[in-house]
């Protein structure tokens, strides 16, 4: 039987404001099939953020375990967590995060570079990733030259450039326009098709139907969970969470 990309098994995250406990993430169950493509949802502060970032190794749970291809997190040192989270995992956040001085070629190599690996070795891989975000002309160019849909794009290649076997993105089209999102979400897609484990924390319903399965959470736990077909529309996962909180009210 073959191992989930991703288990979470009653994972807790708690921090301390003052005299005061705050549960970000409260006893959440989750399992992530190899090549699956989930999609979370829920309003600010229930907890989504925080559960991917546990999810990729960036925050440890205060209590619970999280398995990435089997093997648990719990334990590692912060340099063999970071090994793993370079090697096995590739995040996409809202803000770019680009550095300024490089160019978008040098950007999506920086992973590799990081790594140790030498030029011959990464430098095919980066122009691959440049024709898939559809930036091959534009391979020389630094952000300040790009849009901001671009450079979303880049920062997607730059996430791929190990092949990690997981991609986590948080609100990754939060500061695009529409048509720029487009963008972002058909490359996500191009990568799923391709065999890609993607879980995609986002607000907008429309984002999240491209995934196969929405998750729904509400004060630190997964409140509502639906399956997601090609036909599945951003009304109708609408209409769920509405009557998802009716019901939580």
């Amino acid at each position: 039987m073959t191992e989930p990309a991703i288990e979470a098994v009653d994972v807790v995250r708690q921090y301390r404001d003052d005299d005061v406990v705050v549960e970000a993430v409260r006893g959440v169950d989750l399992e992530v099939a190899a090549g699956e493509f989930i999609s979370i949802m829920g309003p600010s502060g229930s907890g989504k953020s925080t559960l991917l970032h546990l999810l990729g190794g960036l925050d440890r749970p205060t209590s619970g375990e999280v398995r990435l291809n089997g093997r648990a997190l719990a334990g590692l040192s912060r340099k063999q967590l970071a090994r793993i989270r370079g090697e096995h995992v590739g995040f996409v956040f809202q803000q770019f995060n680009l550095v300024p001085s490089l160019s978008a070629a040098e950007n999506i190599a920086l992973p590799a570079v990081i790594a140790g690996r030498r030029p011959a070795d990464y430098t095919p891989r980066v122009d691959e990733l440049l024709d898939l975000v559809g930036l091959g002309a534009k391979a020389t160019r630094p952000p300040a030259k790009l849009s901001g849909g671009e450079q979303q794009r880049v920062a997607v290649a730059r996430a791929l450039a190990m092949s990690p076997e997981v991609l986590l993105a948080d609100e990754p089209t939060g500061n695009l326009d529409s048509r720029a999102g487009e963008g972002i979400l058909a490359v996500l897609q191009s990568c799923h098709q391709a065999g890609q484990t993607i879980v995609l924390v986002t607000h907008d319903a429309k984002v999240a139907s491209r995934g196969q399965r929405l998750l729904y959470m509400r004060d630190g736990r997964i409140a509502e969970e639906v399956r997601l077909s090609g036909t599945s529309r951003p009304a109708d996962i609408e209409r769920l969470v509405r009557l998802g909180d009716a019901a939580e009210a």
